[in-house]
């Protein structure tokens, strides 16, 4: 387990793993570190296969931290598994818009949203 504070809160909804941000703004490198290793412990680790990630505390998020998000979507689909990403900001959208990440993320609007039918 990474030391240091929990960046992510984890909440199981039936067979999905919800995991919602507790930082505003993930710019920092050593924060972006743990929350990138509290996130692959719940596949590499706990072995959960089905994740969604709430983004509804975030206000900033650097290109160091999509990079997290790239490696999570990789070894959710090496375990064939599925990540949702939901409640993203306009402007934080824009980015994955603007990085094409858009297109490799199942982005939904709401948390519902990415609960049906995961």
């Amino acid at each position: 387990m990474a030391t240091g504070q929990r960046r992510i809160v984890v909440e199981e909804i039936g067979e999905v793993t919800v995991a919602s941000f507790t930082d505003k703004k993930i710019l920092d490198e050593a924060n972006i570190q743990v929350i990138g290793d509290q996130l692959f412990n719940l596949v590499d680790d706990d072995g959960r296969s089905r994740i969604v990630l709430d983004f509804t505390n975030v206000e900033y998020l650097s290109s160091a931290a999509l990079g997290k998000l790239i490696t999570l979507d990789k070894k959710v689909k090496a375990a064939r598994g599925h990540l949702r990403l939901c409640c993203i900001r306009p402007e934080i959208l824009e980015v994955f818009e603007i990085t094409r990440l858009n297109k490799l993320f199942d982005i939904r609007d709401t948390q519902d949203d990415a609960l049906a039918g995961l």
